[in-house]
C-alpha cells in the first residue's frame, strides 16, 4: 500500500473536524505523453492507461512501466480494474460479460464468462481478499462470490427483501473488512463477508470511488469528497480552477492524475 505524505496523513486521518473550507490544488510534476481515452488507478496505486489505438499500458506507483496489454479491441471498453493482489488485475468487460485476471506482467491467467453461468446482468465486480473476485447480480439482487471457473461460491439473499427495492450498484469494494456496494442514486451499503447488512450512508451522486488507507473518496460538482470510517464523518475539499479542467481526474492520498488531449499529468496534491 502506499505511504502516505504526513500532511496528507493527517488530513485523512483527522479530516473531519471544522475547519472551514479547504481547496485542493495540484502541482503537476510529470506528464505521460500520449494519446489516451481513459485510465483506471487501482487500489494499489498502478495506472491503467487505455490508448486511443487499443493499448492497455500499466505503470506502477513509481510510474514506471510494467506492462502492455494488446487484446482491449477484442473485449471492447473496460468497466472495472481491481488490484487487490499485487500479483494480480481483474479487468471487467461488462459488454461481453467476461472477467480477465492478468499476471503482473499483463499476461492472462484466467478468462471468466459470466454468460456461462446465466450471469448476465453484472455491472459491478472486484477482487476479493481470499483471491476470488465479489459481483453484484441484478437479475437476482444478490451479492456473490465467484471463483476463477466463474462458479458460485456464496450468494446473500435477496436483498430486495432486505431493502423492499431493488438497489442497482456501479461499484463493488473491500474496505476495513466490510465489502461496499456503491448506488449513486441510493447511497452506500456495507456488509459483511457473510452478506450480512451492517449500514447504509446516504453517499449520493459521487464519482470515481475508491478507497485510500480506511477513506472512501469521490468527486462531485467540483469538489472532493471523502468519507472516513473510524470515526464516520464526511468531509468536502473544493477542486481548484487547474484540477476542474481535466477531461478526466483522479485523486489518491498523495498525488492525483487527469486526463489531457496530450497524456496524463500527474501532479502532487496541496491543500490550503
Amino acid at each position: 500500500m502506499k505511504i502516505f505524505s504526513f500532511i496528507i496523513f493527517l488530513i485523512f486521518l483527522f479530516p473531519f473536524q471544522n475547519t472551514g473550507q479547504i481547496t485542493l490544488t495540484g502541482l503537476p510534476i510529470k506528464k505521460i505523453e500520449g494519446l489516451f481515452t481513459s485510465f483506471h488507478v487501482d487500489e494499489l496505486g498502478n495506472l491503467f492507461a487505455i490508448t486511443s489505438t487499443g493499448q492497455l499500458k500499466k505503470y506502477n506507483n513509481s510510474l514506471d512501466s510494467l506492462g502492455v496489454f494488446n487484446e482491449l479491441r477484442r473485449y471492447g471498453a473496460v468497466h472495472s480494474i481491481s488490484a487487490g493482489n499485487p500479483l494480480r488485475t481483474t479487468m471487467y468487460f461488462k459488454g461481453y460479460k467476461i472477467i480477465l485476471v492478468l499476471d503482473r506482467l499483463m499476461q492472462i491467467i484466467n478468462k471468466v464468462d459470466l454468460r456461462k453461468n446465466q450471469l448476465l446482468q453484472v455491472n459491478a465486480v472486484c477482487q476479493s481478499y481470499d483471491n476470488h473476485i465479489w459481483i453484484f447480480d441484478e437479475q437476482d439482487n444478490k451479492i456473490k462470490k465467484i471463483d476463477l471457473d466463474g462458479s458460485i461460491l456464496f450468494e446473500s439473499s435477496d436483498l430486495r427483501l432486505v431493502f423492499s427495492e431493488a438497489i442497482q450498484p456501479s461499484v463493488i469494494f473491500e474496505c476495513n473488512g466490510m465489502l461496499y456496494l456503491y448506488d449513486s442514486i441510493r447511497g452506500m451499503y456495507g456488509f459483511d463477508y457473510y452478506g450480512a447488512f451492517k449500514s447504509k450512508v446516504a453517499l449520493l451522486g459521487w464519482q470515481d470511488i475508491h478507497v485510500v488507507g480506511n477513506t472512501i473518496v469521490g468527486l462531485k460538482e467540483g469538489k472532493l469528497m471523502a468519507y472516513g470510517l473510524t470515526p464516520p464523518a464526511i468531509k468536502e475539499f473544493i477542486l481548484s480552477e487547474n484540477l476542474i479542467k481535466y477531461k478526466q481526474l483522479h485523486v489518491d492520498s498523495d498525488k492525483g492524475f487527469g486526463l489531457t488531449d496530450t497524456g496524463i499529468d500527474v501532479f502532487k496534491l496541496n491543500y490550503k
